[in-house]
C-alpha cells in the first residue's frame, strides 16, 4: 500500500508531505495515522529541529473525507473525530512548525495549515473555511485558530459569507508570513525551518511553548514573571555559555 505521507529529514528539516493527489489529499484516517506516528519519532529522535508540512499535486489539502461527514451525519462520529486528531497534533507539537501551503487549503485542511507556527504560501495558494458553504459549522478550534491569526473581521468575511483568499490577500490579512512563486515554496520554507537547526533543541521547545501561550490572559506583568523564570534557565544552558563566551571575545576582539 502507497503511503500517504511522505516523510524526508536532512540536516535536522523534517519535510512531511501529504500523498494523497488524487483525492487531494483529503484528511482520512490513514493519513492522521501516519501524521502522528511521524511526529511521534520526529519527537523522540532529538536531532529533529523543525517540521514542514506541504501537499503533493495541485493541493495542499482539500480538507476532511467527506464519507467521513456523512457518517457523522447519521451518527458515527469517530471518523470526523479523528479528522481533527490529525491537525491537532500538528498543533501539540513542540517542534516548530511551516506549512508550505502549495495549493489550495480548504475546510479541515485549512485547520491543519492554521496549526502550523508560521505559513508561507505559493502564488497558486488559496484559502477557503468553506464550512457554512457545505451546512456545516466550523469544527476543531476553526473560528478561534483563524480569530487569532487574522482578527474578527477577516475571520468574519470567510467564515460567515464565504470570502476566499488567495496568497497575496493571506498576507494582507495576516494569516501568512509570505506569498513566493510555486517553485520556490518548498526551498523558502525549508530555509526558513532551517533557522532553527543551531538552537538547542530544550531552548526551542520551551521558546514555542511561551510562544503559543501568548494571549492567553496573562497580564505583562505574569509574561514578565515567566519569561525571566525561562530566561534565568536558558543561562544554565552549556551552549549558551559557550556563544556568550564567544561573542564577547568578537565584540572585545
Amino acid at each position: 500500500m502507497t503511503a500517504l505521507l511522505d516523510v524526508a529529514v536532512e540536516r535536522g528539516v523534517a519535510t512531511l508531505t501529504l500523498n494523497d493527489p488524487d483525492r487531494r489529499n483529503i484528511i482520512s484516517g490513514a493519513l492522521v495515522g501516519e501524521i502522528t506516528a511521524a511526529f511521534d519519532r520526529l519527537e523522540a529522535d532529538g536531532t529533529t529541529a523543525a517540521v514542514v508540512i506541504t501537499g503533493a499535486g495541485p493541493a495542499f489539502c482539500a480538507g476532511a473525507d467527506l464519507a467521513d461527514l456523512l457518517a457523522a451525519a447519521d451518527g458515527d462520529t469517530s471518523g470526523v473525530t479523528t479528522v481533527y486528531e490529525g491537525f491537532l497534533r500538528v498543533a501539540r507539537s513542540p517542534l516548530p512548525t511551516v506549512a508550505a501551503v502549495n495549493g489550495p487549503a480548504v475546510g479541515a485542511g485549512l485547520n491543519l495549515a492554521l496549526a502550523c507556527d508560521v505559513r508561507i504560501a505559493a502564488e497558486s495558494a488559496w484559502f477557503d473555511t468553506r464550512f457554512l458553504k457545505i451546512g456545516l459549522h466550523p469544527g476543531g478550534g476553526h473560528t478561534w485558530m483563524l480569530h487569532r491569526l487574522a482578527g474578527p473581521q477577516t475571520a468574519a468575511a470567510m467564515v460567515l459569507f464565504g470570502e476566499r483568499l488567495d496568497g497575496p490577500a493571506a498576507v494582507a490579512a495576516g494569516l501568512v508570513y509570505r506569498c513566493v512563486p510555486d517553485a520556490e515554496l518548498l526551498p523558502t520554507a525549508q530555509a526558513l525551518a532551517a533557522g532553527a537547526r543551531d538552537v538547542d533543541p530544550d531552548l526551542l521547545r520551551r521558546t514555542k511553548a511561551s510562544l503559543r501561550r501568548v494571549g492567553d490572559g496573562r497580564s505583562h506583568d505574569q509574561v514578565l514573571e515567566d519569561e525571566t523564570r525561562d530566561q534565568m534557565w536558558s543561562l544554565t544552558l552549556p551552549t549558551t555559555k559557550d556563544r556568550l563566551t564567544a561573542l564577547r571575545r568578537k565584540i572585545s576582539g
